[in-house]
């Protein structure tokens, strides 16, 4: 309930900005505002202030702003207006007024992360350490994309097919950057500089971070959670532990633990451990579970708290959407290239799960969630898809180039096209978020179990 009240929430403020931008336009040019809705479908509030009706609808995944001109007069589609009306319809403005009114509700979603993101460095925000330190690779999973292109632990990514990069953050955009070309890694191994070629399985976005890879970050063998009834917490294991042997074997990693552990064979193994600058050694006793030896432990995660002044908020706020921006058009050159598999695109039901677990997590979070959202907004709604606002605006580019509007009945057949590739891409969206939540085999298991009952 609190996933789907967060979501409805979220996508609210974001059709609110939208459409806030619409009317404000709409307004300081002089056209007439009849309707403004949040949600579509049957009315569940109505407000009338002013020449302006005010609305919440049932369907609460857009909204509108109707304009006097567009399909007619305040009497319906087939009166005609008068001169008075005329003067405050829409249709009737110039078409830089009405490039204006409709490309102001996704420039409005593109300018709120830019208020977003600073407000959430000022109040500060938890970052995983490692995403801001060199890239430098603490451990290879065997059988990975990684192991085979021959990377080893200790290597220090230099540059993604020639782009350099000084971040685990940096080299992950640039591995996006580069879906669907051949990749090649410049490591640097102990004072050499190898050329790797990396083979990337599979064509999700996710496939193209560097943990996916089989690349993942020096972890040191810090405990961060202790199961109170597994072997660990038994014995007692405390959080902030830091394991330096296991039966006399140094350990550097936390990469090293399962391998020790699962070496023991479930005998009672010795740990030394670091507790408050003082050695403490534990004997404990795996436990076995799923083909393999557990003791219940998990480890700490190192992060950063960033927090800054005003004139620094806004600088890395910025960057950050500016960041975001071009990682959403350079995902959507991917996709359309197919370089990037359309199992990528998420609904409604996604956007309502990120907004469940960010409520969860704090403000911070909130904010940075719903400026990700907002760029996905705005720039959906700038693509040249009839329907939308870049198909209007593409409409108004038409009129302009050629000094004529596009005749009605082109208009009505793109329009037509348009509403079946918006309604194609919802139903894809749905069914990509039925599979990545099983909804599918939940709905066959249910299906099974009540017909066997």
């Amino acid at each position: 309930m609190i996933t789907l009240f967060s979501g409805i929430l979220m996508l609210g403020v974001l059709v609110f900005v939208h459409e806030l931008g619409h009317f404000c336009i709409a307004k300081w040019s002089g056209v007439k505002v009849l309707k403004f809705s949040l949600g579509f479908g049957p009315q569940l509030f109505s407000r009338q202030w002013g020449e302006t009706e005010y609305l919440i609808s049932a369907i609460p995944l857009g909204g509108y702003v109707q304009m006097l001109g567009e399909g007619g007069s305040e009497d319906g589609e087939e009166a005609e207006l008068s001169e008075a009306e005329k003067a405050r319809s829409f249709a009737h403005k110039p078409i830089g007024i009405r490039t204006a009114i409709v490309a102001a509700g996704p420039i409005m979603n593109l300018v709120l992360p830019f208020v977003l993101l600073p407000i959430s460095f000022l109040i500060g925000v938890n970052v995983p350490a490692f995403l801001d330190s060199a890239p430098c690779v603490g451990y290879v999973v065997a059988d990975s994309s990684g192991a085979a292109a021959g990377i080893r632990a200790g290597d220090c990514i230099l540059a993604v097919n020639g782009d350099p990069v000084a971040s685990w953050n940096e080299t992950n955009q640039a591995l996006i950057g580069h879906a669907g070309s051949q990749l090649v890694l410049s490591v640097d191994r102990s004072g050499r500089q190898l050329e790797l070629p990396l083979k990337v399985i599979g064509d999700d976005i996710e496939d193209l971070q560097l943990q996916a890879l089989g690349l993942l970050p020096p972890r040191a063998a810090t405990v961060g959670a202790v199961s109170p009834e597994m072997p660990a917490g038994k014995a007692g294991m405390q959080v902030g532990d830091r394991i330096l042997a296991i039966d006399g074997t140094p350990v550097t990693s936390w990469y090293d633990l399962k391998r020790l552990i699962q070496q023991g064979g479930g005998k009672s193994l010795e740990f030394t451990l670091e507790r408050g600058g003082m050695q403490v050694r534990l004997d404990i006793a795996p436990e076995s579970r799923d083909g393999g030896y557990l003791i219940g432990i998990a480890p700490a995660e190192e992060s950063v708290f960033k927090r800054f002044g005003l004139g620094a908020s806004i600088r890395a706020g910025a960057g950050q959407a500016v960041d975001i921006i071009k990682l959403t058009l350079v995902f959507i050159q991917k996709l359309f290239s197919g370089h990037v598999s359309a199992k990528n695109i998420g609904g409604p039901i996604m956007v309502f799960q990120m907004a469940g677990q960010a409520v969860q997590s704090g403000v911070t979070t909130v904010l940075t969630i719903l400026a990700f959202l907002s760029i996905q907004l705005g720039i959906l709604n700038l693509l040249p898809i009839p329907i939308l606002d870049g198909g209007h605006l593409f409409f108004y580019l038409f009129e302009f180039v050629f000094r004529r509007p596009l005749s009605m009945r082109a208009r009505e057949m793109l329009q037509q096209l348009g509403l079946a590739l918006i309604v194609m891409l919802m139903v894809l969206a749905f069914y990509n978020d039925f599979t990545r939540l099983d909804l599918f085999g939940g709905l066959f298991s249910w299906l099974s179990g009540g017909a066997g009952g």
